[in-house]
């Protein structure tokens, strides 16, 4: 398989390393960080708080320039070897062009969020090719999900769920490319302000019933109509919660999805169980992935690496080396 670009691929945090929580949007309570922490150092990891993960300023987790101060630190401190996002929510939107990214690619390390966290796993996509990981550790379904991905670098298998609503949306085919995307509407509202190019990439995702169907077909029309979905080789539907029993003058999400992403001419997978909602399951973003709409599944090579290789050299030079 060749992939469409080279990427970045961090080193596999080991117990006993050390891992930043952070807030790039919202703010958290205290007890979810606390549950959080307590979550890795039961990994064996030793957690850090962010200075500013539990600052407030509106729905924000305080000014700009502190959460991404709080960002920039991790990524520039050698000590720590994973940045972990406290919560989504809304904001890392705001400062994820401003990163240290020649922090973040003199000493690569996984950011893990999801939701709003998006928008800075694109930066990090669009900017230095760094592979991260859309999860959280709420949950111990997702916990487990992400342990595996972060602490023993193993791909990612992912079986469609045959009662999801998206498997009706679905468009027979195989497709090869990294995976790129996350959150819907923060993909969308990316068009024209940092989207990365997605030629050549699968392209993920998901969303949660905050917003309409309407918004849902604004948001893919505005990818479709801006040319950012040209050269998409495939598209990986994940949660939608909310929408299952939701319909507006006639038409449910499954029309929407047929109408818009349906008519692109490329295979399309759904019931990825990744999103929004209770206890998801985690997916590497940025790695190489295999979209199987016969198998029912979404392989996705490792985000993190055991190897002791550059992780700056280019993905085949990488894999040579093994």
């Amino acid at each position: 398989m060749t992939a469409s670009r080279s990427t970045l691929i961090a080193p596999i945090p080991r117990p006993g390393d050390h891992v930043r929580l952070v807030s790039p949007a919202s703010f958290p309570t205290r007890e979810q960080v606390a549950e959080t922490a307590a979550v890795l150092e039961s990994w064996g990891l030793v957690v850090e708080i962010g200075t500013h993960a539990l600052d407030r300023r509106g729905y924000l987790a305080g000014r700009d320039e502190d959460r991404l101060a709080d960002l920039d630190d991790a990524f520039r401190d050698p000590a720590v070897r994973a940045v972990i996002a406290t919560r989504g929510g809304a904001g890392a939107y705001r400062i994820a062009d401003d990163l240290d990214f020649d922090a973040v690619r003199a000493d690569p390390k996984p950011l893990v969020g999801f939701s709003d966290i998006t928008a800075l796993h694109l930066a990090l996509w669009r900017h230095c090719g760094l592979a991260g990981i859309h999860g959280f550790v709420a949950g111990s379904r997702s916990a487990a999900a992400t342990r595996r991905l972060l602490m023993d670098g193993e791909p990612a298998i992912l079986h469609r769920d045959p009662q999801a609503m998206t498997v009706a949306a679905e468009v027979p085919g195989t497709a090869t490319g990294d995976l790129v995307g996350g959150n819907l509407g923060t993909v969308a509202h990316a068009v024209g302000v940092g989207l990365p190019s997605l030629a050549g990439a699968i392209l993920f995702l998901e969303a949660e019933r905050t917003i309409g169907l309407g918004q849902v077909d604004r948001q893919l029309t505005q990818l479709i109509r801006s040319g950012a979905l040209h050269g998409v080789r495939g598209i990986a539907l994940g949660r939608f919660p909310g929408f299952e029993d939701y319909t507006d003058r006639g038409w449910t999400l499954v029309d929407v999805l047929k109408d818009r992403v349906g008519a692109l001419g490329v295979p399309v997978l759904g019931g990825i169980d990744v999103g929004h909602g209770a206890d998801p399951l985690s997916v590497p973003l940025g790695p190489l992935a295999v979209l199987d709409t016969a198998a029912g599944t979404l392989t996705v090579a490792p985000a993190v690496s055991s190897q002791d290789a550059d992780p700056r050299l280019p993905r085949a030079k990488r894999e040579g080396l093994r």
